[in-house]
């Protein structure tokens, strides 16, 4: 009989206990993993852009739309990750639901998109480091960050946990610094500038152009973008089989993280929005450094730096324990290499991490040597996968609940339930595919269908070529019976 998903993997001998991953974390870290896996480049970095393009009211709309979008996403997912309470488990619920092929092209786009994301931060992050090491090589910086976070990785369970929560902190307070200060700021009161500035109130909403200078279209063109940086609220799912009493814990991680996510996101544009002209907003500098400034906070630049290095690393520390733990998963379904299940005598999976810690390494080296081919292609796959992987969590939830309720399963015997089903994941599966189809009129954006859609159908022909349509263990799909 084939062992579930999540359960003991190995003896070290006779008699002795089975290996497995540690169920060690609480809310507090799931919460604090997932907006370490949040709040990066895409908010204090890229948010100027996206209000150059959109239009300070055509942001907050934007972010506004993701925000929604995010709920939608993480009260399905929350259905599903009680259920499924596995390592890994983004790729089980496909495979569970629509087929072990549909599994296996998420799980493989979802490493894929953080295994990118590694290569980027840990060159961001050399690369910021040079304003107080200028002589240092931005590449040294990337090994000594790629040691720190492999070595945090490598500990436990709940040491990763503990230093994504303090990583996290960081970006938060920083987060909420420019919140307080900036809406003072708005309404004429900067006590830390020696320059009075006047109250600018919401002045900057209304441009030449009108309230929306690119219409309802750039607010929907620039969707994708902050889809992405919404992305990694969904690891709440990837550590469910690390966390403790998953039915209880997982509800109130989603719940406290989509909270957050409204609030910090949406009121740090809006701030952003209401400080900065639209025409000037984020081409040369973070705008979390222009409002900084413009509120008198000494050494901004130096602040922001640090708090972006802090950001970079913790997507990489999330991404990292991500990457590992698909590993993990698709090798317990058969679609790896059995090696990737070896477990340290903490729970972690070494082999998995080394491996996905070198991938990401060589993905950066693509970035210097091949930034135009390779990287190019490798950038965009990353950026089409974060909404694809969204759209494989809602059409997931659909699928489970139809199947739930044709077998006269009862609904109060549901830890917990998604609300409002079944509008809620099609609702989301609409408005994600949607924001798929807008990037095919940027130019900037369109490669991610370029590539994007070739790799997903060469995922599938492949598993089909190698595994059959039923994959390795069909008779696992129907072991796992659903948690009450």
């Amino acid at each position: 009989m084939n062992r579930p998903t999540g359960q003991p993997l190995e003896r070290s001998g006779a008699g002795t206990p089975e290996r497995h991953l540690r169920r060690a974390m609480d809310a507090r870290h799931l919460v604090m993993i997932a907006l370490g896996g949040v709040i990066g480049s895409g908010l204090f970095l890229s948010s100027g852009y996206t209000i150059h393009q959109a239009g300070p009211l055509g942001a907050v709309l934007a972010y506004l739309l993701g925000a929604f979008v995010v709920w939608l996403v993480m009260v399905c997912l929350g259905e599903l990750a009680v259920v499924y309470p596995v390592s890994g488990s983004i790729h089980i619920y496909a495979a569970r639901t629509m087929g072990p092929a549909t599994g296996f092209v998420t799980a493989w786009l979802y490493w894929l998109c953080w295994v990118v994301a590694l290569g980027s931060e840990f060159t961001a992050s050399g690369i910021l480091m040079q304003r107080w090491f200028p002589t240092v090589d931005v590449w040294v910086w990337c090994l000594v960050f790629a040691g720190i976070l492999f070595t945090l990785n490598a500990i436990s369970a709940r040491v990763f946990g503990e230093t994504e929560f303090w990583f996290a902190l960081i970006k938060v307070v920083a987060i909420l610094a420019l919140i307080v200060l900036g809406t003072m700021a708005i309404f004429g009161f900067t006590p830390l500038s020696t320059t009075p500035h006047e109250a600018v109130l919401l002045s900057n909403f209304v441009t030449p152009e009108g309230l929306l200078p690119a219409g309802l279209g750039g607010v929907l063109i620039t969707s994708l973008a902050v889809f992405y940086a919404f992305s990694g609220a969904e690891l709440v799912g990837v550590a469910a089989g690390e966390t403790k009493d998953p039915g209880r814990n997982i509800p109130r991680a989603l719940r406290s993280t989509v909270l957050r996510l409204l609030v910090l996101f949406v009121c740090s544009i809006t701030v952003i929005a209401a400080l900065l002209p639209s025409e000037k907003a984020g081409l040369s500098s973070s705008p979390f450094v222009d409002v900084f400034e413009y509120v008198g906070v000494p050494y901004a630049a130096d602040i922001m730096n640090f708090v972006v290095i802090t950001a970079l690393l913790s997507v990489g520390n999330s991404g990292l324990y991500s990457c590992a733990r698909m590993l993990f998963s698709l090798a317990e379904e058969g679609y790896a290499p059995r090696s990737f299940t070896r477990l340290t005598r903490r729970g972690i999976p070494l082999v998995a991490l080394i491996v996905s810690l070198a991938i990401g390494l060589v993905s950066l080296i693509s970035s210097v040597i091949a930034a135009e081919t390779v990287y190019l292609v490798l950038v965009s796959i990353a950026g089409f996968a974060a909404v694809a992987v969204w759209m494989s969590i809602v059409a997931a939830q659909f699928f489970h609940r139809r199947a739930f309720l044709r077998a006269g399963g009862d609904l109060s015997s549901l830890a917990y339930r998604t609300p409002l089903y079944p509008l809620v994941p099609i609702l989301a599966f609409v408005l994600l595919t949607a924001s798929i189809v807008a990037i095919a009129f940027d130019p900037q954006q369109v490669a991610a269908l370029y590539f994007g859609l070739p790799f997903v159908g060469l995922c599938y022909l492949f598993f089909w070529w190698r595994y059959g349509r039923r994959g390795v263990k069909p008779a696992a799909l129907d072991e796992e019976a659903p948690a009450s």
